[in-house]
């Protein structure tokens, strides 16, 4: 754990010092965020801010843990190539979220069309599932109460990709207030750090934190008001990334608890459309995703991320307590 927390401390210094140099290139390219006009209002005042912020976090995260794994990689061993995984999902959906921003700036508000990049991360999700399955030997769920674990077969691949695909997207929609994302997803990594710590888990342990360490530093730039977005180059990555750790713990049944704020925003917006289609036009929420309801009902942008990170780190404690059940 002390190396593991010396990493996540070494890529917090890393990725500050590489975030000013960042900021000035985004601006430079004018790679600034558009805001969308069903946005609330208040929003407005951001157009402009550099976005592609996800490159703060990824970057130093890659260059870290490739560098500190590389004996393990020459050597063949399973443990050093596992963490080849995250990494890997890290870069691929980072990129989807970048060519997201790069369209969204340059090409249409909307960015990638819905469809196409919904395609792609059931792709990317389907070819990550077979690697967890076949090559990891991965194939259990962990219920809390239950000390053996149950082997769910073939049925592993479905369900780990729903896991990637829903939590990338649900950290995507959580993306949209200064501080927000970032710091919920800070606190689940932890969560699953400590869990992985538990389960012996060395190198992803270390990986987890260096990511945790990552995000506190985006989160130095992100505080409101916020110099920098974290765009789906950062928000697609982060949330793919943490589904996998957690499916790589074997502990994926506590990832609605550990990210509960999450789920919560992605199910504010499911809520939200299939109640305006069963109403014939009629709205359970002010606006959706969730923060956006209670940014219009009146509480402050600081309120609304202070008080969600508190009820992530209440049920990331949760999620901890269940997983020792």
């Amino acid at each position: 754990m002390a190396y593991s927390l010396t990493l996540g401390t070494l890529a917090f210094i890393l990725a500050v010092i590489w975030g000013r140099p960042l900021i000035n290139l985004l601006r430079y390219l004018r790679l600034g965020k558009r805001i969308r006009i069903e946005q609330p209002t208040t929003h407005q005042v951001k157009t402009g801010t550099p976005t592609m912020g996800g490159l703060m976090i990824l970057i130093p995260v890659l260059v870290i843990t490739l560098i500190l794994n590389i004996a393990n990689l020459l050597g063949l061993s399973l443990i050093g190539q596992s963490i080849l995984v995250p990494m890997g999902v890290m870069v691929t959906f980072g990129l989807l979220g970048a060519i997201d921003d790069l369209m969204g700036i340059k090409v249409l508000p909307i960015g990638l069309l819905g469809r196409y990049k919904l395609l792609i991360q059931i792709l990317l999700a389907l070819a990550t599932a077979m690697v967890l399955h076949y090559v990891l030997d991965l194939r259990s769920i962990a219920i809390p109460g239950i000390e053996q674990r149950i082997d769910i077969g073939w049925a592993y691949v479905p369900v780990a990709m729903f896991i990637i695909v829903g939590t990338s997207n649900a950290v995507n929609l959580t993306d949209g207030l200064d501080g927000l994302a970032g710091s919920i997803a800070a606190v689940a990594f932890t969560a699953y750090g400590v869990i992985a710590f538990l389960q012996g888990q060395i190198w992803l342990v270390a990986f987890v934190f260096t990511v945790v360490g990552a995000l506190y530093a985006f989160l130095w730039y992100n505080a409101h008001p916020a110099e920098l977005f974290m765009g789906d180059t950062g928000s697609l990555a982060i949330g793919a990334t943490l589904a996998v750790v957690a499916l790589m713990t074997g502990q994926w049944l506590l990832l609605p608890v550990i990210g509960f704020m999450f789920m919560a925003e992605a199910i504010s917006v499911i809520l939200q459309v299939g109640y305006f289609k069963l109403t014939g036009g009629k709205r359970l929420f002010k606006m959706s995703p969730l923060h956006n309801h209670f940014e219009i009902i009146g509480w402050s942008e600081t309120q609304i991320t202070q008080r969600f990170w508190l009820i992530g780190v209440l049920t990331a404690m949760l999620g901890i307590a269940l997983a020792l059940i």
